[in-house]
């Protein structure tokens, strides 16, 4: 069993342009998709496509318009009532897979609301192999919101609490780095840099963010780091050792939720008792299947690329 918290839920329409969006111009688009979204839901669909049980929980009004989307999906969620809505987001593709996104803030959550989600995760973390904390944190949450909630679960489960993934940023990222001990994260090179305080050069990416990766590893401030790069790949650095891989080629439709799927191919791998360059590979297979996929389709096994993707360790 994987679950998923996704504290800031999102309602994901997609418009779809036959021409590169040109701002202050009135241009025609097409109807595209509505999908329910937010971090934590879209790797929990990926890993229902797949087989695997998993179990989504969010904040989420009795009445909210979300949870037709949500039902929609068919897989197992755990709801937590709040007063407010779940955010719409907007994203425009146009035909070279260029993507803009429109992204709200979402529901105001109160003391008694977050500790109610905290709450259910710890009930529903029990028997779990691994708890992903993805996404954004809403208003009135706090940027040690993801902290407490791996407290409360290492607290109330001990021994028998799951490994932790979280896929976040900024100061949410920052915050989990410095007090949490993640068993891994999963940034994009750009969020790395605003961790570390570093940012790579374009001609040593790979070998930058493998650097700066390794520095955290070593520091047992996590322990892995899953790296994505976009159409250059992505970095894998545990204790054991340094991996890179490059994707397939493939046409790019929309990169929304890419990086949800990649992170969602590394613990299917992992599921499944994968060596650390496997779970690399599934990674990126899994993010280019979603890249070519409209709005945040979900990406199946039988949508992975048929190219290979060249996996060699980094000295």
């Amino acid at each position: 069993m994987i679950v998923t918290l996704t504290a800031n839920p999102s309602l994901d329409r997609t418009i779809v342009l036959d021409a590169p969006l040109r701002p202050g111009e009135v241009q025609p688009a097409h109807p595209g998709r509505e999908d329910a979204g937010g971090k934590g839901i879209n790797v929990a669909r990926v890993i229902s496509g797949a087989g695997v049980a998993v179990r989504a929980v969010l904040p989420l009004a009795d009445d909210d318009p979300f949870d037709g989307a949500l039902g929609a999906t068919g897989i197992d969620a755990v709801r937590v009532p709040i007063a407010g809505r779940a955010r719409a987001n907007l994203t425009i593709t146009d035909p070279e897979g260029i993507t803009t996104k429109l992204n709200l803030p979402g529901a105001t959550l109160s003391v008694s609301e977050a500790d109610a989600v905290i709450a259910a995760l710890v009930e529903a973390s029990r028997g779990a192999r691994w708890l992903v904390l993805a996404g954004s944190l809403p208003p009135g949450a706090g940027d040690d919101f993801y902290v407490r909630v791996i407290e409360a679960v290492r607290r109330a489960l001990g021994d028998d609490a799951p490994r932790i993934a979280v896929d976040t940023s900024g100061a949410a990222l920052s915050a989990v780095v410095d007090r949490a001990r993640p068993d891994l994260i999963k940034p994009n090179d750009e969020e790395l840099a605003d961790l570390t305080g570093h940012a790579a050069s374009p001609d040593t990416l790979v070998a930058s963010v493998a650097d700066a990766a390794r520095r955290l590893v070593g520091s047992a401030k996590i322990g892995a780091a899953l790296i994505t790069l976009g159409g250059e790949g992505a970095v894998l650095v545990t204790a054991e050792g340094e991996w890179f891989g490059r994707p397939p080629r493939i046409d790019v439709v929309s990169t929304v939720g890419a990086g949800d799927s990649s992170l969602a191919g590394y613990l299917l791998a992992d599921h499944a008792g994968a060596v650390p360059a496997e779970k690399l590979r599934s990674s990126i297979l899994y993010g280019a299947a979603a890249a070519a996929l409209p709005g945040t389709q979900a990406p199946c096994p039988t949508d992975l690329p048929r190219g290979d993707v060249l996996v060699t360790a980094l000295p």
